[in-house]
């Protein structure tokens, strides 16, 4: 029997398909014969007494659940995720330079510095990449500071606004579909799949303009998936390293081309569970030592 926590904060727990997530996994470690509570910031001291930790929170490196994913490793814990996940993962810059040494298909990406955010390096990537172009600030996540632009003002104006909160921007190729797919996985293996169909006329998860909409999330049997997105998904995943990840793919032509590799991956109930509702079951087995 393993002894087993989950480090969460309030704002999650204010989220009723969060909540439930999270008493899914809590139910999965009773049923598997293991023990499981939550952990709040002010009770990290009590870490010390578990066997392995799930994080449940917004991750960043300057955020609480970056210091406690460390002081896990730090104690032997096993922990999800990883402190390497997130630092990668909220560095989206060092990402896609993972991505792309490992040749995973991604889109026509580049980064750029402060002194390299002019009209003119904005026309050439025009040229270069084609009309319009996708910014991100390099720790975006939930789809804010990242934005589409049209035109060499629009895009040193939305540059230099994500700037405040990073020395570089990642600009990249735009490729207009209809929905995401989401492929999460763990050590290598894939726990489920969904698709992210975005509302009509949107072209990212979470349009964050006036009256913008969320995508609704369709479930998928994970053998009912493409092999070979699959393939380019774990491909992803293992360029990064072997946390629990949900990798964003574009579906264009045929092929597959991944948008971003996220640590920390939402796991919402009725929502990425759809199709597979053992994933609560997998994470506390690879928590507990059990896989």
């Amino acid at each position: 029997m393993a002894r087993l926590a989950i480090f969460t904060e309030r704002y999650t727990i204010r989220s009723s398909v969060e909540l439930t997530a999270l008493t899914n996994f809590r139910l999965a470690a009773f049923e598997l014969g293991h023990e499981l509570d939550f952990l709040f910031k002010h009770e990290l001291k009590y870490l010390r007494n578990d066997d392995g930790l799930l994080i449940r929170a917004l991750t960043d490196q300057l955020n609480t659940s970056y210091v406690v994913a460390r002081t896990a490793e730090m104690l032997g814990k096993r922990v999800l995720d990883h402190s390497d996940a997130i630092l990668v993962c909220c560095d989206k810059v060092n990402m896609y330079a993972r991505l792309a040494d490992k040749a995973v298909p991604i889109p026509e990406t580049r980064s750029l510095e402060e002194t390299d955010l002019t009209a003119v390096n904005a026309a050439r990537l025009f040229e270069e990449l084609g009309a319009p172009l996708v910014l991100k600030a390099p720790n975006s996540s939930f789809s804010a500071y990242v934005d589409k632009v049209a035109s060499p003002d629009a895009f040193v104006k939305v540059g230099k606004r994500f700037l405040r909160r990073a020395d570089r921007i990642v600009v990249q190729q735009y490729m207009p579909s209809d929905f995401d797919w989401r492929v999460i996985t763990l050590a290598g293996k894939v726990l489920g799949v969904v698709k992210y169909e975005f509302a009509p006329n949107q072209w990212r998860l979470m349009d964050r303009t006036e009256g913008g909409e969320w995508a609704k999330v369709i479930g998928m049997d994970v053998a009912s998936a493409s092999p070979r997105l699959l393939q380019v998904a774990l491909a992803a995943a293992n360029a990064i390293g072997e946390s629990l990840y949900g990798i964003d793919l574009k579906e264009i032509d045929g092929e597959y081309y991944v948008i971003e590799v996220n640590d920390n991956p939402t796991i919402a109930a009725g929502e990425e569970d759809q199709g597979n509702p053992e994933i609560y079951a997998a994470v506390i087995r690879h928590l507990a030592g059990d896989d």
